[in-house]
């Protein structure tokens, strides 16, 4: 079972099974609704999701909705109308994203340019405190 939930703690979820997709997306409403470059998401039945506290839905377009927690503003789910009963998940908000790496990238023609070299960019590890 994989478990996580936003920043503050006030949505958490669980989601069992085996994940049916595991894909870093570079669309750019996931950049825009993230403020992220790309955003990993893993996806579920929608049935084999747990969610408990109170998410805000926000409609991202005419057939797609995210949630994400109105308190802290963490993005928890994506669920497109045509995905029939599947429920995409934010990877970064796992207990343990490690679990559930990604395993294909999606919407490369939206792919920022500076994000095909990001790997090679410098390690700062302790630049400032967070």
């Amino acid at each position: 079972m994989l478990t996580g939930g936003c920043h503050c703690g006030s949505v958490r979820y669980e989601a069992e099974g085996v994940p049916i997709e595991r894909a870093l997306c570079h669309c750019e409403l996931c950049r825009r609704t993230t403020g992220a470059p790309a955003v990993a998401w893993f996806t579920v039945r929608e049935g084999d999701l747990r969610l408990t506290g109170e998410p805000v839905a926000y409609a991202s377009s005419d057939h797609a909705v995210r949630t994400f927690c109105g308190r802290c503003g963490t993005q928890i789910t994506f669920r497109d109308a045509a995905c029939d009963d599947r429920i995409d998940i934010t990877t970064g908000s796992l207990d343990d994203p490690e679990a559930c790496p990604p395993v294909e990238q999606i919407w490369v023609r939206s792919r920022l340019a500076w994000m095909a070299t990001a790997h090679a960019l410098p390690d700062d590890l302790e630049r400032r405190p967070r």
